[in-house]
């Protein structure tokens, strides 16, 4: 097939904004060698602006851990069963599931057995859980695109076609962010302590982290630093409104927060240290350079069962990164205000630690920087040809 020669419709499910991200930005690369594409499935507010039919948007996706998705199984089985049907009636070219893996895999297994291509995007955690998912995934995928370096070997010896592609991040974010010019930009003042607090871009992480957020914040204020600014990127409205309900409970109003629609990367480079709840965000604070501690909490059957099921002993991707802990883990029980607040203080004080941090997450960095949107979307047309 010569590239553009005719309509190719692609299919793709992207899971909440950092699935958003990552689509939108093949979707580009995509269309720079395939002008005539159609995409089409479930994505985000990126997506839909360079052209995507959301059948459903990407929030229906959001939810995280074992409990919270047992509560919205229903609703999300029966959108997975109606985009089964929909796909195999009027076929995609190809289907690319983008993360998401509880909702895709299932998906992919029942679109490639169909005959339909599949491109996982964004590799499952294998490394960090029991290896029985490996399986799963050779009976779904035509090919994984892997955003790690540690990754393509665990499916090169299963004998799972897969690409590294490197991390989109990696390509976007500078290589140093210079901290005063961001705050001149943001109108903060330059000679304060700026901590940066991202409590999740899911409804499901604000519930069981606003109040923490808050609270440490308070604390940082009463006893430590008195001259302290807390920014917060909020992903969309619903989060934003939850974290200001936050503030109200917890008697916060006086504390000086500065909440920002999105903008998570000028909050991280604004900041002297982060406090970012596990995930990607925590990826975009090691590439920004900024000292951070990870923290999670969820419905405690959850964290028991991935207790149970991980094998790694770190959860926050600068340290599975680095392959040693280089920024504290402070999850579940012990994420109390006090913990939160005094392992900031500490990192705050710590200028050659930070220096340090600074020269670990400089060679991440490097490694993941791989022009990611052009490689994956290479490995997209050589499984269309």
């Amino acid at each position: 097939m010569k590239d553009g020669a005719r309509e190719v419709r692609i299919a793709m499910v992207a899971g909440e904004a950092s699935g958003d991200l990552l689509a939108s930005h093949l979707m580009d690369a995509l269309k720079e060698r395939l002008p005539g594409a159609r995409f089409f499935g479930i994505g985000g507010p990126r997506m839909e602006g360079r052209g995507f039919d959301a059948w459903w948007p990407a929030e229906t996706l959001a939810v995280r851990g074992y409990v919270e998705v047992l509560k919205h199984y229903r609703e999300i089985a029966g959108i997975r069963r109606q985009l089964k049907k929909r796909l195999l009636l009027d076929r995609p070219d190809v289907f690319i599931g983008v993360d998401a893996p509880d909702f895709n895999l299932g998906l992919e297994t029942d679109l490639k057995a169909r005959g339909i291509r599949t491109i996982h995007y964004v590799s499952p955690s294998i490394w960090a859980w029991r290896g029985g998912r490996i399986k799963k995934m050779q009976r779904a995928v035509s090919k994984v695109l892997a955003l790690f370096p540690m990754e393509p070997p665990l499916y090169q010896k299963e004998g799972i076609p897969v690409a590294y592609v490197g991390h989109p991040m990696a390509d976007t974010i500078p290589l140093t962010t210079d901290r005063l010019a961001v705050r001149e930009r943001l109108g903060l003042p330059t000679a304060v302590p700026i901590f940066a607090l991202l409590p999740g871009s899911r409804q499901s992480e604000l519930q069981y982290m606003a109040a923490t957020f808050v609270q440490t914040a308070k604390l940082i204020r009463e006893r430590h630093l008195p001259q302290a600014i807390f920014v917060v990127p909020l992903a969309t409205r619903e989060t934003r409104l939850m974290f200001e309900q936050a503030i109200y409970d917890q008697g916060a109003a006086d504390v000086p927060f500065r909440l920002l629609f999105g903008h998570a990367q000028d909050a991280l480079g604004a900041a002297d240290v982060s406090l970012v709840a596990s995930g990607t965000a925590t990826l975009e604070a090691a590439l920004i350079k900024r000292p951070l501690v990870v923290t999670y909490k969820m419905a405690r059957g959850s964290y028991w069962l991935m207790k149970r099921m991980g094998y790694q002993p770190y959860v926050g991707l600068p340290n599975i990164l680095a392959g040693r802990f280089v920024v504290p883990e402070i999850l579940q029980d012990e994420a109390t205000a006090e913990n939160l607040a005094e392992a900031l203080v500490k990192l705050y004080a710590d200028k050659a630690g930070a220096a340090e941090l600074e020269e670990v997450f400089t060679d991440i960095h490097l490694q993941l920087r791989q022009n990611t949107a052009q490689k994956a979307a290479d490995a997209v047309i050589e499984c269309l040809n």
